[in-house]
């Protein structure tokens, strides 16, 4: 049986976070040829090919996605190991990739990179937002927040943090409702008078859409986006109202909108988990993200009524 080297096999883990064998190539300060060569070996050891060539760059076979997760693993004790004997020596360094919502990878996340920046130079913050929760066995991300707690007996939940749904609008639109109430003297909103901002196909089995749905007959929404930024700029434009978490942290923009007098009903609570794989719970770099994010759950919780 052929031995993996871990020099090769650090050559294909810098391919493999760069995406292409030009920017391994120089991040690495080697040639293209010698790196394409050694890559070629490589493959020849393991029996595989491990990329796919594409005019965009390059993909991970199957075996390469199944190689890449015990590279990373490789990586980072040995950098744990280097810490451990020259602790004075080196910071804690490398790229933390984090998988979020959309509207916490835009809210939260984004002005936290900041916080953490500056707690640690050296460190590289990734942010994958989407919908689709990514998979930590894979290698897809090192920390996932997400709205279902794991159910993978690798994976481990370290925090957890939930708020209610609340209804907020912009001001200027709170004001305007006010006006028609007065002349139509309304005592009270009425969801089915409200103007409401929601997601757009395909992401209309989303909890927003299917609880608006539930309270208002014949729902028809005001505006829709696939896109999160751009509901939560319409809904501060001024264009309607929108269901969103009452996470008053730090960062939040609820402090621009203002919450309606509105009953959601008791199931609109959200919760929020932070899920790592257990191979990465123990590394410096995700453990310093983590407590950073814990951080500001305990400063959340501590402001919550639910």
């Amino acid at each position: 049986m052929t031995k993996l080297r871990w020099d090769d096999l650090a050559l294909f883990l810098a391919v493999a976070q760069q995406g292409s064998l030009s920017g391994a190539a120089r991040t690495l300060r080697l040639g293209q040829p010698t790196l394409s060569r050694r890559i070629a070996e490589l493959e020849e050891a393991v029996g595989e090919a491990l990329f796919e060539r594409k005019s965009s760059g390059i993909r991970l076979t199957e075996a390469g996605e199944k190689l890449l997760p015990a590279c990373e693993r490789m990586a980072e004790w040995a950098h744990q190991a280097q810490q451990n004997i020259h602790p004075q020596s080196t910071q804690i360094e490398g790229k933390v990739r984090i998988a979020a919502p959309p509207a916490i990878a835009y809210e939260f996340l984004a002005p936290l990179a900041n916080k953490l920046r500056l707690a640690y130079p050296r460190l590289s913050i990734e942010v994958l937002s989407g919908l689709e929760t990514l998979n930590l066995s894979r290698g897809e991300a090192d920390i996932s927040l997400r709205t279902n707690a794991p159910t993978d007996q690798d994976l481990i939940c370290v925090d957890q943090v939930t708020t209610q749904i609340k209804a907020y609008a912009a001001k200027s639109y709170i004001q305007l409702r006010a006006q028609c109430r007065s002349t139509q003297q309304q005592e009270k909103l009425k969801f089915e008078d409200l103007d409401w901002i929601c997601w757009a196909e395909p992401y209309g089995n989303l909890y927003v859409n299917q609880t608006l749905k539930a309270l208002i007959p014949d729902f028809k929404p005001a505006f829709t986006s696939d896109d999160y930024i751009v509901q939560l700029a319409a809904c501060r434009a001024g264009v309607g109202v929108m269901p969103l978490a009452k996470a008053l942290h730090r960062y939040s923009l609820l402090n621009e909108l203002q919450e309606l007098d509105l009953d959601l009903g008791s199931a609109a609570v959200g919760s929020l988990y932070m899920v790592v794989h257990k191979r990465h719970q123990h590394l410096a770099k995700v453990r310093c993200v983590v407590e950073m994010i814990s951080q500001e759950f305990a400063y959340l919780r501590s402001l919550s009524t639910v």
